[in-house]
């Protein structure tokens, strides 16, 4: 089954609401696509732990688009 190509701007970025990224400003901004690209390993790490964001876990769809994002080499 093909799924649909993911991209920053249109499928990631909205994932991130306006409390997580003032939670994680101090780190890096989540609406950055330079700065989620940098870190993507270490956020999709928490994503799958559940530890991110920090008042409760992804559904496994969001996880998944996350993961398909990096392993496509995370276009913008």
């Amino acid at each position: 089954m093909n799924l649909p190509p993911v991209s920053f701007d249109a499928d990631i970025k909205p994932l991130f609401r306006e409390l997580d990224r003032d939670s994680m400003h101090k780190a890096f901004d989540l609406w950055s696509y330079d700065d989620v690209s940098a870190n993507a390993d270490a956020i999709l790490g928490r994503l799958r732990e559940g530890t991110m964001p920090c008042d409760g876990a992804w559904p496994d769809a969001q996880v998944d688009a996350f993961a398909r994002w990096v392993e496509s080499g995370k276009p913008a």
